[in-house]
């Protein structure tokens, strides 16, 4: 079995340069990385491949059409490669480890993203040390999902979150251990990873049909409305307090999600917490949730959510069937499902 990894490189601060306007992603990150890296470094990266796409990325500007190219990517080369590596912008990789997830199941190699607080060629980059350990967790063929790489830490890329702006640890999983961790040796924690499971890849046409409405005291009826009634949503992902709860005495915005569930919007509650999950119904407001039909989240992330939903809500799926899928841990999103 071949153990050349695919590297793609889409941009992010990993790959960036100073300019006159502040850090923007620079071409040619292949040879970047072979001026950059001593020979011996650079060796134990081989075998690999690298694609860098036609136009880079600044993770803060990703689309939903990116999960889309970036899966069928994978998909198209699949067979040819050990694992893969992903180097992306920090800012929304939660996000796009999350729709991978969900669009790669039944993944049977590793999909590892990966980047960078400072960039390469900047003096004290923690590029080097991420990219070298993504690369070693890639070749690992007991790992069957995909995952992010920083700071030593691999985390399930569906549980993982960006926590901190400008710390070199800017990830966390705060509802999943780490499934490994890169000191002397490379660890891998076989306890907490995903089991191989049939091949089961689906990577539709991603629809932007989902919104967020994140509750706060003294939320506008301006701002309920543009989440939950505006006619092109189909699903709703809302952070509510402690464990699901919502201001059940604001009477517009339990009138809008009753409206919204009314006429088949799906709308999934997660907390606003750092970390626990939603027990809709452990208070009497949560219980209102539950009578409108509005799903719990359990403890997925907001970044799993979102994306859970618009690849469910784009493939094509009846109704009960997502609502189904939705409270089922699909590639370990889930700790109770």
């Amino acid at each position: 079995m071949t153990s050349k990894i695919l590297i793609i490189y889409t941009g992010g601060t990993i790959g960036m340069a100073p300019s006159d306007a502040g850090y923007k992603p620079q071409s040619h990150f292949a040879d970047l990385v072979k001026t950059s890296l001593n020979s011996t470094v650079y060796k134990t990266l081989a075998p690999f491949d690298m694609i860098e796409l036609d136009t880079l990325i600044d993770s803060a500007n990703i689309q939903l059409h990116h999960w889309t190219d970036l899966a069928k990517l994978i998909s198209d080369h699949y067979d040819d490669y050990a694992g893969f590596v992903i180097l992306h912008g920090t800012d929304t990789m939660a996000y796009t480890a999350s729709a991978l997830s969900f669009m790669l199941n039944g993944l049977d190699k590793p999909v590892i993203l990966t980047g960078s607080q400072i960039p390469l060629i900047q003096p004290r980059s923690d590029a080097t040390n991420n990219l070298l350990n993504a690369v070693a967790f890639a070749r690992e063929p007991r790992i069957h999902e995909v995952c992010v790489l920083f700071d030593n830490q691999l985390l399930r890329g569906n549980r993982a979150t960006k926590v901190h702006t400008s710390a070199l640890r800017a990830f966390d999983s705060p509802s999943c251990k780490p499934i490994g961790h890169a000191g002397i040796d490379i660890e891998y924690r076989a306890n907490t990873a995903l089991p191989a499971k049939p091949k089961d890849f689906i990577i539709p046409t991603l629809t932007p049909s989902v919104s967020q409405l994140v509750l706060y005291p003294g939320i506008s009826n301006a701002v309920i409305d543009a989440a939950l009634l505006d006619p092109t949503v189909k699903g709703v992902v809302m952070s509510s307090f402690g464990a699901g709860n919502p201001p059940d005495s604001n009477e517009h915005l339990m009138a809008s999600l009753a409206t919204a569930s009314a006429r088949g919007v799906i709308i999934v509650n997660i907390t606003l917490c750092h970390a626990g999950e939603v027990i809709q119904g452990a208070y009497a407001t949560g219980e209102t949730l539950n009578a409108l039909g509005i799903i719990a989240g359990a403890d997925m992330t907001a970044e799993a959510a979102f994306t859970k939903l618009t690849v469910l809500l784009s493939s094509g799926m009846s109704q009960e069937a997502i609502r189904s899928q939705l409270t089922q841990s699909i590639c370990g999103e889930l700790s109770n499902a």
